[in-house]
């Protein structure tokens, strides 16, 4: 009998040595992330060059091991810039595909019609693809911010503006969550000055119809105007207004997306200026740009280094990071927890500087100008 308990001794021992093994040679599935971005509509530019960089990233990472031999699967979504879409799309990650956290979600419309759901779920969401500021102040303490607000892009072309005089600004913007918020910023940004938006003209996205913003900013001849909105209208904008003999200094957000401009507008696109919130992507000497450049061919995006994929590289840059400092069995707590623990993390030459009372991530912002051949120059 002794014998017997001997020889069941060992083998139990054999065993639990065999599951050990085989738990720390598959250290468990996938780890998922939920991303809904527009991969048609207005903004296909944006968004298909966002998850592409971002998955550049992932993809490296993967072919590494993964974090903590796991590997990142980033499952995406096409809203269409369309905000039933986008909540939609959110509700089918969660309850269909079981995703980990979200990642990169697109729109200043899109993203406040999805923050009760991710309050109410406690779902980490790092990234948003917006600028809003009004979405910054609302209670979310498990999203992060990462890229600048629309408010440190308008203060940064503003600035600009003024130290050269330019004093009578106006603002062309869309009717929605995005266009209200780049307004509010260029508005705050002259009353710090003491000074007064010159005019103003909206448009309907679903009708891109910017006639009536013409007349009404051309009525007021101004020096320059900042110009919160996608690339069709703005093309149309700056065509009618240089129709209209008005050649004020154009300014744009981010968002805009050069390469859809440029195809609008061909040559007439030079000497558009574009503030960027992410480094220069032709700068050797950014740590990042060169990580990015290093990649294996087949890694890159079609696209190529540009601001958006570089955005979306910086911000893939930033989960991996999250992640490992989750630990093993990482939770959605711990998630939150580790995306707290960035101070001052360096994601190369481009700081993220989170902690428990702040979820924003970074106001870096640069203006950037359109050459003549449709290129960007700082």
């Amino acid at each position: 009998m002794k014998h017997l308990h001997r020889v069941l001794a060992r083998a139990l021992a054999s065993l639990a040595l065999l599951v050990a093994t085989l738990a720390a040679a598959q250290p468990g599935g996938a780890i998922k992330l939920g991303q809904s971005l527009p991969l048609s509509g207005p903004l296909t530019e944006l968004g298909t060059e966002y998850r592409d960089g971002a998955l550049a990233y992932f993809k490296w990472i993967n072919g590494k091991g993964g974090v903590h031999g796991r590997r990142i699967e980033l499952l995406t979504l096409d809203d269409g810039y369309v905000v039933d879409r986008s909540v939609d799309n959110a509700k089918k990650l969660l309850d269909e595909h079981d995703v980990f956290a979200f990642f990169g979600m697109f729109g200043s419309a899109n993203y406040a019609a999805l923050l009760p759901l991710v309050n109410e779920r406690g779902v980490p969401s790092l990234a948003p693809y917006t600028g809003a500021d009004g979405l910054r102040a609302q209670p979310s303490p498990t999203t992060f911010w990462l890229r600048a607000s629309y408010g440190d892009e308008t203060e940064k072309i503003v600035d600009q503006l003024t130290t050269l005089g330019i004093n009578r600004i106006a603002v062309f913007y869309q009717d929605d969550a995005f266009g209200k918020a780049g307004l509010a910023g260029v508005e705050a940004a002259l009353a710090r000055r003491r000074l007064q938006v010159a005019a103003t003209g909206v448009y309907d996205k679903t009708r891109n119809d910017v006639g009536e913003a013409v007349r009404a900013i051309g009525a007021a001849d101004p020096q320059a105007v900042v110009m919160v909105s996608t690339y069709k209208p703005t093309a149309a904008f700056v065509q009618q207004m240089r129709a209209a003999g008005r050649v004020p200094q154009f300014f744009a957000l981010s968002v805009v997306g050069l390469k859809a401009l440029h195809a609008e507008l061909g040559a007439a696109a030079a000497g558009i200026a574009i503030s960027q919130v992410v480094p220069f992507p032709e700068n050797a000497t950014a740590p990042v740009v060169r990580e990015m450049r290093q990649l294996p061919a087949a890694l890159l995006p079609a696209a190529g280094v540009t601001y958006t994929t570089l955005e979306g590289f910086v911000a893939a840059k930033v989960m991996v990071e999250a992640l490992r400092r989750a630990g093993v069995q990482p939770t959605r707590e711990k998630l939150v927890a580790a995306l707290e623990s960035l101070r001052e993390y360096d994601a190369g030459g481009f700081v993220v500087n989170y902690a428990p009372g702040s979820r924003l991530g970074s106001r870096f912002a640069e203006v950037t100008i359109v050459s003549k051949s449709g290129k960007l120059m700082r």
